[in-house]
Order: C-alpha cells, then structure tokens, then sequence
C-alpha cells in the first residue's frame, strides 16, 4: 500500500472533493486517445469560459473561512461587472436560528395567470435565452389529479377555464433530498432552514439530481446564459441568484436572498388571488402553520417519501375564485 492509498483510505468518503472526482473520472478514461476526445470540447470554448486556477482550486462552500469567502465574492462582483455591466449587490445571508421555511399553495384559487413564473424569472437571474423557468403550471382537469394527462403549453385567451383547475409546481424544497443524496461532489445540500442550495461553482453538470427529482424542479445550463442589458437583477447571492454559468444546475431557493432577510418570495408577492402563502412552520402564529393545522392539504407524489415544505391545499367549497384575466405573458413573446 502506498502513502497515498494509507491517506486516503484513512481519509474516507468525506474526503471526495470535485478535483477529486473529475481526476478520477479522466484517470478511469482507457488510454491516451480516449483522454483527448474527452477533452476535445475544451478546444471550441471562448477562453473567457474556462475556469481559471483560482476558481478551478477553490474550496468548497462549507470549507471556506470568512476572508475565503470575501476574495470569492470580490471574484465574482468583478465578473458580473465586467459581463453585465451592473454592479452587483452580493451577499450571503445565513439560515435563521429557529426557522423552517415552508411554502402553501391554495388549488381553490389559483387561475394560471402565470404571473408567479415570469416574476420568479425577473427575480432570479436565469437565461432569458432560451428561458429557463422555475415554476411550471399544470392546466388540470376538474377531479382528476392525473398529472400525465396535464397541460403545461395552454394559451387561453382568459383564465381560469371553467372545466380546469392549475397546479403550480416548483422546487418543494423537501426534507428528505433525493438530488442531495445522488450528488457526487455535494455541490448540492440542505440547509438547517430547510432550503436545498446549489453552489454554481462546484457543480460539475452531471445532472444527476435533476434525474433524481420527482418534482421536475431542477434546470441545466446547456448553453451559456443570456440576459439582455439592463434585465440583470443586482440584488443578489452566492447561494441564490447570482448568475450561473453553461454546464451548471440551478433551481429555486425560496428566494432565500429575500426571504432570509425578512421578504417575502417574489412569485407570492405578484400572485393576484393570495393563492400563495409562506413562512416558518415552526412559528404558531404563521400563515403555513395555521394552514397545515386547520385546511384540506394535499402533498403531490407523497408516495415518493421526499417529505416536501411545499404542499397545496383547498378551500372548503364555494369559495373558488372566478374572475378571469388575462394570463401573463414575457415581455416581447407568448
């Protein structure tokens, strides 16, 4: 047994490191021929895309020290800068002690107006081309909850249809991950608040998770993203909204750049019916509290065993909000 074997053995399994497993990776690769085709894809991207050794070297977020951390964010202020031309506001905002964030959504009166995507789109920085979305509306048939036989391309003129009823869906944020377990380099995790994170930066685009969600939640960058001048949200961070790169996962975080400060998510402030309700299921006096004590509450695949903080739940008959409006649309397409 070599030095190295005896280290990494004593090491263990929490020694992986995202160096670690691409260097495993090339090394299982058969032959020179075969190490060169890997790395062929690298010969036809802008330089501006490679890592450089600062980035390629860094530490894992959970590794990193305060001053790790502030050359990190510094890196990055400066990128956004010099690719969007805004000067961000870059933060981190930390879990709250005693706080486990869960997200209600009221099936009685949603209308599918859409509003919620495009807002969460505004919110989040993701590519505007092509458009990536956190938030997919189903279009359901009253008293089924097929989700196989949904529609989530419907183009009414109004909404809500009188013989449909609509199922947003997002991240349920669940506390029991299956994209947290399958990750290789945990570039991906549960925070004590609840929300499951991704760092961009140590991701290594095997989509892996987005293969493990039950939930359609997760989103990869197969092109670089493009958000046009002037769209750029400033206010962001690390672990949130900050802009991805081409080969990176991404998902919603409960806007945890808001509501890790006291805001409220930006597809709940948008909705036009309060159909949206958010909090911490640990504070009696909360909304989802009070939801999850006194309503009808339906939890989507709950087979799967995922336990999800976003669920949806009913209103006792009657009260199903029925003004039709116009449904939301992006700036400049349908």
């Amino acid at each position: 047994m070599t030095e190295s074997q005896s280290h990494s053995e004593a090491a263990g399994p929490e020694a992986m490191s995202r160096r670690g497993f691409l260097a495993k990776g090339v090394a299982a690769l058969a032959g020179a021929s075969a190490v060169a085709a890997a790395l062929s894809p690298l010969r036809d991207l802008d330089p501006d895309d490679l890592p450089t050794a600062e980035e390629f070297l860094q530490k894992h977020y959970k590794e990193m020290t305060a001053a790790d951390r502030e050359r990190v964010f510094e890196r990055i202020r400066e990128e956004v800068e010099r690719r969007h031309g805004v000067t961000p506001h870059l933060t981190d905002p930390p879990p709250m002690d005693g706080v486990e964030f869960v997200y209600g959504l009221n099936l009685s009166r949603c209308i599918g107006c859409r509003k919620c995507v495009h807002a969460c789109v505004k919110e989040n920085n993701p590519s505007r081309s092509p458009e990536i979305q956190y938030i997919r509306v189903l279009e359901m048939a009253k008293g089924s909850i097929d989700v196989e036989t949904s529609n989530h391309h419907y183009d009414p003129e109004t909404v809500p249809k009188p013989d449909k009823y609509y199922m947003p869906v997002q991240c349920h944020q669940c506390a029991k991950p299956p994209c947290v377990k399958v990750c290789p380099v945990e570039a991906t995790w549960q925070e004590p608040d609840g929300i499951t994170v991704i760092d961009y930066d140590w991701c290594i685009g095997c989509r892996y998770c987005e293969a493990a969600c039950p939930y359609w939640a997760r989103r990869f960058n197969f092109a670089e993203p493009q958000i046009p001048e002037g769209e750029l949200n400033p206010d962001m961070a690390y672990l949130s909204n900050r802009p991805r790169q081409k080969g990176t996962m991404e998902k919603c975080t409960f806007c945890l750049h808001r509501t890790r400060v006291g805001k409220l998510p930006a597809c709940l402030e948008v909705c036009p019916t309060g159909s949206r309700k958010f909090g911490n299921v640990l504070d009696p006096n909360s909304d989802v509290h009070y939801i999850l004590k006194h309503k009808r509450v339906y939890v989507f695949k709950e087979d799967v065993g995922t336990l999800p903080r976003f669920f949806y739940y009913f209103d006792e008959r009657g009260s199903r909000y029925h003004e039709p409006i116009a449904p939301e649309t992006p700036e400049g397409g349908a």
